[in-house]
Formats: structure tokens, C-alpha cells, sequence
């Protein structure tokens, strides 16, 4: 009797271990997962089990996450092409030792390999084993990425199985699918680099491994967040990124084609990113065609540039800002052993390595002689920078997506004759200047004379149809700058000259298809847009003014002086105008999705913007506004900033646009007056709809507006009939009540974080405080954004209302005014 219940006690105490005190990382031929269930790896760092993703309920996938991360951040996809419909999913290995996924007992994906168990590790890494000991490893799914590079996982290929580790960008945040953008290693010469892919198309290009990171990712030198190792031999190439601190990391290829690191900040429990590519124009696959540099960090001049020794392929294009033409060699430029040299380009991401041949048994100057050998070898550059720089690499032919930094990549060498190289270093240095000067001159009133006696033409013309209310196109270009210093009380010197391209009306009329109803995007007081298409294949938007526009010869005026000027991610760009039989017309470059407003007001595409889209386009707006308050050339006040001046591109990336109220300061200059106010009834400041008084703190408390407007999906102007609240006093009331949450946009649902929704809520309510030297500077509001800093307790904010005995303020959200200040009342809301 008492061996019986020995025996029952010892068989209880076996299923309890095996139940409750065996690793709860591993399926084994005896333990399944089902839908519902986690695999957590050892360390509690990292999760496997079936997830949905975004707001996809319907279908169900095998995955990895972060475990301690209250955000669900998926790193790993298993049946990324083939869901499971419902909830009944379940992992397991089968009798014949293939890890499979089963739905009702069907076979919905599966690993055919002979294992015994699986484990997940704490670096993430799912692991397949053939023994029962854990000794022989058979697949692992850090050899299989989707679109996540963890720390310690090799990225790259294995040149004895064919192994590539590339990444493919899921098709979207609902669908982690195999999307168009794929991010790998290649080896399509001697030197291998990285390649961003759109489909099949090369949209970005790392440049090759200097010793120290890739030639085209300047910031990746010592003293970046992590380090890296890179290897390169018979057997693999392959890049492998270490955390130098204890920051949880990732490298993700996103939807869009934004390949990012992230990194985890504890304290607002959110992902904040550290570096992005690409950034900008020149990180486009060669953009500037062959032979040539793209340096955007030249203001105000074309950032395509031949290289020492070349010439525009085609000068119209080069004139014309468009440098995929590229360039060649100079005429009579010979090279091929006649006493030629080499042109130092320093801080560059060297040329593409299709067409380049490496020697690692040589130094720098070895690397010239033996170019200098080979009629064709066209460039020369050092393999490795690190320990004063080893190896070589040389290029024969074609030198394509060349790009210089103000620091980092490295020095390129380009072949060139003694004579050419000589000028350059001569102009360079000042000699001849007088010389130039002259021929210039010269030049210039060669031009000046033409365009004068073509413009008296032009004006005798208009004056018969009276037509037009411009003397000419050259009055218009000439004069932008001397308008910008009298209008401006001569803040400027007048002299900078706007390079604005002029758009013939024929052009414009074939592109739009005269102006078809078909390519209309939109009605304004202003006139109407139109969608068009160049001979080149180039989409345009074409803002076409009416003839009774409110946008009249000085505000168009304004606008190409203004965005001619500046160059950012976020500001619209535009292309040129036209004025021409009685036409003003600016051509922009087109945006696919229209006006901000169409979007956080509609209750339909407002739910296409989730919480950490619309975050993205908060901060990408108040990026491009602290550009125009703090970064360019001049500092440009916008007086207009509202939702509709904010057009988002194909992937959702804010831009500002509609500059023809703004104004540019000269110095120091952050504020002035003025007797006309222009701008939007409820985005406008108490002070500037009171008194005149517009500054950079103006276009704060715009931004502020805009703000609360993105996060509950109202318009400001939405108020009672007393006007006793709009949504800045809804949402000024509500804070104070402890229940701002509540203003939230019900589109988002509950995917959001609170913390972070409530703290823009918090900065919104800091940008309108009625008070101008209480509200924050745009750079400051940038970093309240994007950084977690204490942030001091709003004030109270300033409401603006239309006078009751006043008709001529228009009272929609949609009008713009240009009144006198004395229509306007204020009132501050007080907290209760």
C-alpha cells in the first residue's frame, strides 16, 4: 500500500516538473505553443507566440517581440506570407521532426528539418536544434531576417551556401507581407557595399567599408551608439552591430523605405530614433548622373557639381537644377599619359564599386602609381582609412553617386591634366579674379541689355491687351530683391538675386491638359490648383491665381522670393512660376496627398492616420517651422500656418507650404508690426490679431493650434454660439479638469500611449498661452518632442473672436483675413 502512493507521489512530482519547473523557452516534440500561449527566452527579454498586427484582427501570425516593452515591437515574422485566419493557431514539432504551423490540424507553414527542439534565446534568435543536448544548430532565425537587425545578428551573405541576410520591409503596419523595399549586401564587383532597393530599383547606396563604417554614413565613426564588425573573406561578408551601452537598439527598414535605429527611452517608455537614411536629395541613387558631386551644405546653389575636369553634359539641364545628365570630360582634356595628376576630394562617399578593383596589399601611394599605369583608371582611394590608411581601390570608367559631407566619408582622388588641375587650384585661390570679374560683367550686361529690349517689347504688347498687371518677366526677377528690401525697411542688402525657373504658359497648358476639370485639386479664394505632368514625366502641382484672387501681385510676389530661397524635408518645393497673358502662376512640386486638413477632419481618411503617423507629422512641422525661425538663411515669420497649408507626400511626410503672407527679418530681428493683419481666423495670435504685432512667437502659437487639431481631429473655429469655447478653450478646460484625455481623437481608439499623447497636449498648451515670452521658441518646442525633458505648467491661453459689429471678418475656418487690427476682440479663458 505504501509503495503504491510512493509511486503516485513520485509520478504526481514528475508531471508538476514537467510542467511548471521545465524551460519555458523551448518547444520540444512533447510541448506545443498555442494561440495564446509564450515562449519567453530565459532572460524575460524577448517573446514568441501568434500576435495580430496594427489593426489587422483577422489574421494571425508567429512571431517575435520584446517582452519587457509595454509597445508591441515585432522583430521577427515566420509566416509573414501565410497567416493563420483564427485564433486556433498552434507551433509545434511533428512526429517526423519539422517544425510546423497548424490550423485545425492543416499545415499552414512549415521548417522541414529533422530537430528535436526550438528554442528562443535571450538575443532574440529563435534556434533550431538536431540533438536532444543543444549542441547541433540546423536554422536560426537570425540567418532569416524579415525587416529587423538586432545586436549581434549578422547582416550579409555566406559565400559558401548563398545565404543572403537582407531585410524586406513589411507591405504595411498592418500587414508585415514582404513589402518593396529590400536592404542587403552585395557583392557586384571586388568591393562590397550596401543597397537600399524600391522594387527593383537602387535608391540608396551605402558606399564601402572604410575601417571605420560606410563611406556614405558619415555620422558611423568612433563614438557612434554602437560598434560594429565588419568581415570580408572567402568565406562571408557580413557587418555585425554590438551596443556599447545597455540601450536596447534596432535597425528597421520601415514601410516607407526609411531605414532607422531606435532606440527604447525608459523613461517615456517610447522609441526615439537616432539616425534615418535617406535624408535628402543626394541621398537619391545617383542623382547627380556621372562624373559629377552632390553637396547640398552649399546654399543657395545647385548641389549637383562636376567633378575637377568635367564639363555638363548638357548645359540646359544643368541650368535648369536637373543633373542626372551628368557630366564628361572636358573637351581636349587628355589623360592618358601626358603628365596628368590627381584631384583630392576630400569628406566624400565615394563613387559606386560595380566597376573598381581592391588590392589590399598596397598602400596610398602605391594606389596612385598604379592608376596612373592604366589609361583607364579614372580614380583611386584608400580601402581603409583606419591606421593610416591600407589598401586600395581604383575605379575604371564611369564614377556615379558620388556625395560630399562637411564630415565624415573619405578622400577620393580623381584623375585629371596637370593644366586643368593648375586653373582650378587658380580660380579657386583668387588669380585671374579681375579677369572673371570682367568677363562677367561683361556678360551680365550683355544679358541685361537683351532682356531690357526684350522687356520693352513685352511691355508695349501688355499695355495694348492690357493684360497683364506685370511689365515683364525679367521686372519680376529682377526686382524680387530690391521689392524684399523696400517692403521690408531695407533689413536685407537687396543683392542676393532668386534663382526661380520661368515656366512658359504653353508648358503649362499641355501639362495640365488646359486646365482640365479632370486635373483639378482644389478651389480656393486664391484661385485653383491643378495636377500636371512635364515632357519629362516630372508630376507638378500648378497653383493657377485668379484675376479677383485675394493673393494679389504682392503676395505672389512674396512667395517666389520667399520658397525660392529656402530648402528643407518639410517645406514645399517650389519648382517656378509663370506670368504670361495675364497669368500668375507658381508651380510646386506635386503631393500626392494633398492638404493635412483633408485628413485629421474627415472622419473616413482620419483613421488612416494612426497616433505615431500623426506624432511623425507633428514633429515634422515643427522641424520645418524652427527651420524657417532659426536655421535659414534668413529668418522667415509664415503668418499662415494652419492645416491646409500643410500638404503631405505619397509617404506622409509634412510640408509646409503657401508662403505669400510671410515675411523674412534680416539680423537679429524676431518681431515687428504692422498695419494690415493677414492670416486665418483661429490660428492667428492675440497679440498679432490685436495689435499688429507679429513675431516668431506668432507663428507659435499657430503651431500650437495646429497641434490640438492633429490630436482630436477638430477644428479650432468649432465653438458655441457665445463663444464661450473652441477647442483650445475645450482643451484648456479639460486639462484642468485632469481629463485631456478625453479630447482625443476617437479614430485612434486606445493604440496610443497616454503619456506621450498628454505631453503634446501639454506642449500644445504652451505654444498658445495668451503671453508671447511665455510660449517657447520652435527650436525648443522641437526638443520638448522628441526629447523627455520636465515641462512647465501651461498658462492661461489667449482666444481670438470675431467682433459682433464687424462683417468683414469672414467667420469659417477657411477664410483668410487682411484687415484693419481694430475688428478683432480677445478674450483669455481662465482656469477654473
Amino acid at each position: 500500500m505504501c509503495k503504491t502512493k510512493l509511486f503516485i507521489l513520485l509520478v504526481v512530482f514528475i508531471l508538476f516538473y514537467v510542467q511548471f519547473c521545465t524551460s519555458n523557452d523551448t518547444i520540444s516534440l512533447n510541448k506545443s505553443l498555442k494561440d495564446g500561449d509564450l515562449l519567453v527566452s530565459s532572460g524575460k527579454l524577448f517573446a514568441l507566440g501568434f500576435f495580430s498586427p496594427g489593426n489587422n484582427s483577422n489574421n494571425r501570425y508567429v512571431g517575435i517581440w520584446y517582452y519587457n516593452i509595454p509597445e508591441l515591437t515585432v522583430v521577427w515574422v515566420a509566416n509573414r506570407e501565410n497567416p493563420v485566419n483564427d485564433t486556433y493557431g498552434v507551433l509545434s514539432i511533428d512526429p517526423t521532426g519539422n517544425l510546423v504551423i497548424l490550423n485545425r490540424n492543416t499545415k499552414i507553414f512549415s521548417w522541414k528539418f529533422n530537430i528535436s527542439s526550438a528554442q528562443l534565446l535571450d538575443s532574440g534568435n529563435f534556434v533550431f536544434f538536431h540533438d536532444t543536448k543543444k549542441e547541433v544548430v540546423v536554422w536560426q532565425s537570425f540567418d532569416y531576417p524579415t525587416n529587423t537587425i538586432l545586436p549581434d545578428m549578422k547582416f550579409g551573405n555566406d559565400k559558401k551556401t548563398g545565404l543572403n541576410r537582407s531585410l524586406t520591409s513589411w507591405k504595411s503596419v498592418n500587414d508585415p507581407g514582404s513589402g518593396e523595399y529590400v536592404y542587403k549586401i552585395e557583392i557586384n564587383g571586388l568591393v562590397p557595399q550596401v543597397f537600399l532597393y524600391k522594387n527593383s530599383n537602387r535608391i540608396w547606396r551605402t558606399g564601402p567599408w572604410t575601417g571605420l563604417g560606410w563611406s556614405g554614413v558619415p555620422g558611423m565613426r568612433p563614438g557612434f551608439i554602437f560598434s560594429s564588425k565588419y568581415v570580408d573573406n572567402e568565406s562571408e561578408v557580413s557587418v555585425t552591430f554590438t551596443m556599447k551601452d545597455s540601450v536596447i537598439s534596432r535597425l528597421v527598414l520601415n514601410e516607407s523605405g526609411m531605414m532607422s535605429i531606435l532606440n527604447w527611452q525608459e523613461g517615456v517608455n517610447k522609441w526615439v530614433q537616432f539616425w534615418s537614411a535617406p535624408e535628402d536629395s543626394c541621398d537619391d541613387y545617383v542623382h547627380c548622373g556621372k562624373f559629377s558631386t552632390c553637396n547640398l551644405y552649399h546654399l543657395g546653389e545647385f548641389e549637383c557639381k562636376c567633378l575637377v575636369g568635367y564639363e555638363p553634359r548638357e548645359n540646359r539641364s544643368w541650368y535648369l537644377r536637373d543633373g542626372s545628365q551628368g557630366c564628361l570630360r572636358l573637351k581636349d582634356e587628355n589623360v592618358c599619359r601626358n603628365d596628368e595628376v590627381f584631384a583630392k576630394l576630400s569628406n566624400v562617399k565615394v563613387p559606386d564599386t560595380y566597376n573598381a578593383r581592391l588590392n589590399m596589399s598596397i598602400g596610398l601611394q602605391e594606389c596612385e602609381k598604379l592608376c596612373l599605369r592604366n589609361c583607364s583608371c579614372s580614380a583611386y582611394a584608400s580601402a581603409n582609412v583606419s591606421i593610416g590608411g591600407i589598401g586600395c581601390i581604383t575605379w575604371y570608367g564611369d564614377l556615379i553617386d558620388t556625395r560630399e559631407f562637411t564630415d565624415g566619408g573619405q578622400d577620393l582622388y580623381i584623375r585629371v591634366s596637370a593644366s586643368t588641375l593648375a586653373q582650378f587650384s587658380k580660380n579657386n585661390s583668387g588669380y585671374n579674379m579681375k579677369r572673371t570679374i570682367a568677363i562677367m560683367t561683361i556678360f551680365i550686361a550683355a544679358i541685361l541689355i537683351a532682356l531690357s529690349f526684350a522687356c520693352c517689347l513685352v511691355i508695349r504688347k501688355r499695355k495694348r491687351d492690357k493684360e497683364d498687371q506685370f511689365t515683364s518677366l525679367n521686372t519680376l526677377t529682377k526686382n524680387l530683391a530690391s521689392y524684399e528690401n523696400s517692403s521690408r525697411g531695407n533689413e536685407m542688402d537687396g543683392s542676393e538675386q532668386v534663382d526661380v525657373l520661368i515656366f512658359d504658359l504653353s508648358t503649362i497648358i499641355s501639362s495640365t491638359d488646359d486646365f482640365s476639370d479632370a486635373n483639378k485639386l482644389g478651389e480656393g479664394g486664391f484661385g485653383s490648383v491643378y495636377k500636371g505632368q512635364l515632357s519629362n514625366g516630372q508630376e507638378i502641382a500648378v497653383k493657377r491665381l485668379s484675376k479677383n484672387s485675394g493673393q494679389g501681385v504682392e503676395e505672389f510676389k512674396n512667395e517666389v522670393t520667399l520658397i525660392a530661397r529656402v530648402q528643407h524635408r518639410n517645406l514645399v518645393r517650389l519648382l517656378g512660376c509663370c506670368v504670361q497673358r495675364g497669368e500668375k502662376m507658381l508651380i510646386y512640386e506635386y503631393l500626392s496627398n494633398k492638404g493635412l486638413d483633408s485628413f485629421i477632419f474627415d472622419k473616413t481618411k482620419g483613421s488612416l492616420l494612426d497616433w505615431r503617423k500623426r506624432f511623425e507629422i507633428i514633429v515634422g512641422i515643427a522641424r520645418g517651422l524652427s527651420y524657417l525661425h532659426h536655421d535659414s538663411r534668413v529668418r522667415i515669420i509664415h503668418r499662415d500656418l494652419k492645416a491646409s497649408n500643410v500638404l503631405l507626400d505619397a509617404s506622409m511626410h509634412p510640408k509646409i507650404s503657401d508662403f505669400g503672407t510671410a515675411r523674412i527679418f534680416g539680423g537679429d530681428q524676431i518681431e515687428a508690426n504692422t498695419n494690415r493683419v493677414v492670416g486665418t481666423y483661429g490660428y492667428m495670435s492675440p497679440e498679432y490679431a490685436m495689435e499688429g504685432h507679429f513675431s516668431v512667437k506668432s507663428d507659435v502659437f499657430s503651431f500650437g493650434v495646429l497641434l490640438l487639431e492633429i490630436i482630436t481631429g477638430r477644428k479650432n473655429t468649432t465653438h458655441n454660439q457665445d463663444h464661450s469655447l473652441n477647442l483650445v478653450g475645450n482643451v484648456w478646460n479639460s486639462w484642468n479638469d485632469d481629463k485631456a484625455i478625453d479630447v482625443v481623437d476617437p479614430l485612434l481608439g486606445d493604440l496610443y500611449e497616454s503619456s506621450e499623447v498628454l505631453r503634446c497636449i501639454q506642449i500644445g498648451l504652451l505654444c498658445v498661452q495668451s503671453y508671447a515670452n511665455e510660449r517657447p521658441m520652435m527650436s525648443q518646442v522641437v526638443f520638448m518632442l522628441c526629447n523627455d525633458t520636465k515641462l512647465s505648467n501651461p498658462g492661461q491661453p489667449g482666444f481670438v473672436y470675431k467682433s459682433r459689429n464687424s462683417s468683414s471678418l469672414p467667420y469659417s475656418s477657411s477664410a483668410s483675413i487682411g484687415n484693419s487690427v481694430n475688428d478683432i476682440s480677445i478674450t483669455a479663458q481662465h482656469a477654473r
